[in-house]
């Protein structure tokens, strides 16, 4: 499939739903309505001041082209779009003004990239073109806005890590973290080891269901050296980062499969065919490991511009260490208390090499990690958890959150699992992710500015598809991403879901997959005298509800949802199911209706 740039091509604004005049995810720093609107036609004029101010003055017309068929022409004075590039301005942060017949967005690089976000957002109609007047004065809560991809379990082509990042580009998310090895496969060319590539990026076949099922169909895949710097590029036209992760010592085995030499016995071992924490990683006491590990990280340095790489750290089971004469001869000789402390000075000696590459680590947090000599320029991404935040912003590390709780979005979206597809497990619907909030009050004020910002993980056991990441992803990135952008003060689930309709609509016009939530009302049915008063909204602009009383499905036999209806409650309790339906003919999952009492 061919992939577009969303936000020239694709995320199209739509009709706003209910009375809210603006529908921006995420939610600006600062907004001022006003009386009035802007009527955006072929008279309208561009003016750009600056080069970044010309090049996204270029972006916002492309857009228009592409979309509506309308091209502006260069010109200034009234009735005009001015594209202003003022470096006095925070790098992310942006003035939109729209009054008196004119439009102002005034920014510092990737400041004016989002005021264009921001722009396309605002846009309503289809034949008549208007925005409201307004005044928006926005900028990041957080520095550190991500989204995590485990391609190492499953591979997915260039042309959709590139739709990927369009996304994540159109809702100010500015970093890509890429899960690059595994297990159960490598992932990246390092053209001093091809043996990775040709071999450890391939496997038999890819566990499907949570029993073990196998679908005995060979996978693999990675991504060339020159595909790699590509995506940086096309990531950094967005105002991406992406950050590559090298696992170490655990999550290993697709590298130890093919270089024996690397595992503690000696002995070749397989790629895993199962998911699951492994006991094979790498030998911590062979010299031959570490050699292999800096050439690696010495490529993967050299082709990535981030200041970070991630070096995992996490899920390492140390029973062969325990075991290992390599590994207990390196104990003593460094006078090391265990293989605790072994696993310490492992991720030490790494860090120790990756910054004299001018380079930090970033790594999942593991098991007293911080008993050993990691240093503070080492950032912890915190997935368990807040105690491990806790302890590294009062030690000086700075942290990432990404909590499993809040933030693994390859949990279940649903308590009625046989509506959704598989699973690793877990539930974390739209509304505890948007209500996840990264700094906890057991931190002062200024320990809480250790707290870098947020991320997401779409973690790949059992997401085997481009259109089960979309739909595990989305709409649930755009509430982390409102975590990561809005001020806390402006977060406020209700006035999200006022917003999510028209952004919702806006993907499904442009072909872009998602999860249809369920529609807003449907968990809280009101009950009067055995009756239920039921009233529903659907959660994407234009979709409409069709439901049952009896239990029967909805799709076949559904009556079109029309306003607050009443319904008899019998004696086995409420039965009213309900499906939407978007404009796109596209239909959610059967939804259960929930009173709000028994």
């Amino acid at each position: 499939m061919k992939y577009k740039m969303l936000f020239v091509l694709s995320l199209f604004a739509v009709t706003l739903w209910g009375q809210n005049p603006v529908s921006l995810i995420p939610e600006p720093e600062k907004m001022e309505l006003l009386a009035g609107q802007f009527a955006l036609s072929a008279s309208v004029k561009l003016h750009a001041k600056g080069e970044e101010a010309v090049k996204n003055a270029g972006l916002f017309n492309r857009f228009l082209q592409s979309r509506y068929g309308l091209s502006l022409k260069n010109g200034s004075g009234d009735n005009s779009i001015r594209f202003i590039t003022d470096t006095k301005m925070q790098a992310e942060a942006y003035q939109l003004i729209i009054e008196g017949g004119k439009i102002t967005l005034r920014g510092n690089g990737a400041g004016l990239f989002y005021g264009v976000q921001t722009l396309q957002q605002l846009i309503t109609g289809e034949q008549t073109l208007t925005l409201p007047n307004l005044k928006i004065e926005d900028s990041p809560r957080f520095a550190y806005r991500g989204l995590m991809l485990d391609v190492g379990r499953y591979f997915f082509s260039v042309d959709y890590l590139k739709h990927f990042l369009d996304m994540m580009a159109h809702y100010k998310l500015n970093v890509f973290h890429w899960h690059l090895t595994e297990d159960g496969g490598w992932r990246i060319e390092i053209k001093k080891y091809p043996q990775l590539t040709q071999k450890a990026a391939w496997r038999s076949s890819t566990q499907y269901g949570n029993k073990g099922e196998q679908d005995y169909v060979p996978h693999g895949g990675y991504y060339t050296q020159e595909q790699v710097k590509d995506l940086i590029t096309y990531a950094t036209e967005r105002h991406i980062l992406i950050i590559p992760e090298i696992e170490m010592p655990g999550h290993s085995m697709a590298a130890q499969s093919v270089f024996p030499e690397l595992t503690c016995s000696g002995e070749p071992i397989a790629i895993p065919l199962t998911w699951g924490v492994k006991e094979d990683i790498l030998c911590a006491g062979n010299d031959e490991v570490f050699v292999f590990l800096e050439n690696v990280l010495s490529e993967v340095i050299d082709l990535f511009p981030s200041k970070y790489i991630h070096v995992g750290g996490d899920e390492a089971p140390r029973k062969h260490w325990q075991q290992c004469p390599k590994c207990q001869a390196r104990i003593r000789a460094e006078g090391l208390k265990d293989e605790h402390a072994l696993q310490n000075y492992f991720m030490r000696r790494i860090e120790k090499f990756v910054n004299s590459k001018g380079k930090q680590i970033i790594g999942w947090d593991w098991d007293g990690m911080f008993e050993g000599e990691l240093s503070v320029d080492a950032v912890v991404m915190n997935w368990r958890g807040e105690e491990v935040s806790i302890a590294a912003a009062q030690r000086g590390n700075h942290v990432i959150m990404t909590p499993y709780k809040y933030l693994y979005l390859d949990y279940f979206q649903s308590e009625s699992r046989q509506n959704e597809p598989i699973s690793i497990g877990g539930f974390l619907p739209l509304s505890t992710v948007y209500n996840y909030e990264p700094c906890t009050p057991k931190l002062t004020l200024q320990e809480q500015k250790y707290i870098l910002g947020v991320q997401a993980n779409i973690w790949m056991e059992y997401i085997h598809s481009e259109s089960k990441v979309d739909y595990m992803t989305y709409p649930r990135a755009l509430a982390a991403a409102e975590t990561g952008w809005s001020p806390k003060e402006k977060k406020n689930y209700p006035y999200f879901l006022e917003r999510l309709p028209a952004r919702l609509a806006a993907m499904d016009k442009a072909g872009q997959l998602f999860r249809i939530p369920e529609p807003d009302g449907w968990d809280s049915v009101k009950l009067e005298n055995d009756v239920a008063i039921i009233t529903l909204k659907p959660l994407v602009e234009g979709a409409k509800i069709y439901y049952t009383t009896d239990g029967s499905d909805p799709v076949a036999k559904g009556t079109e949802y029309r306003g607050t209806f009443r319904t008899p409650l019998p004696g086995s309790g409420l039965n009213v199911k309900c499906v939407v339906t978007l404009p796109s003919g596209r239909s959610s999952a059967i939804y259960s209706l929930k009173t709000t009492q028994q």
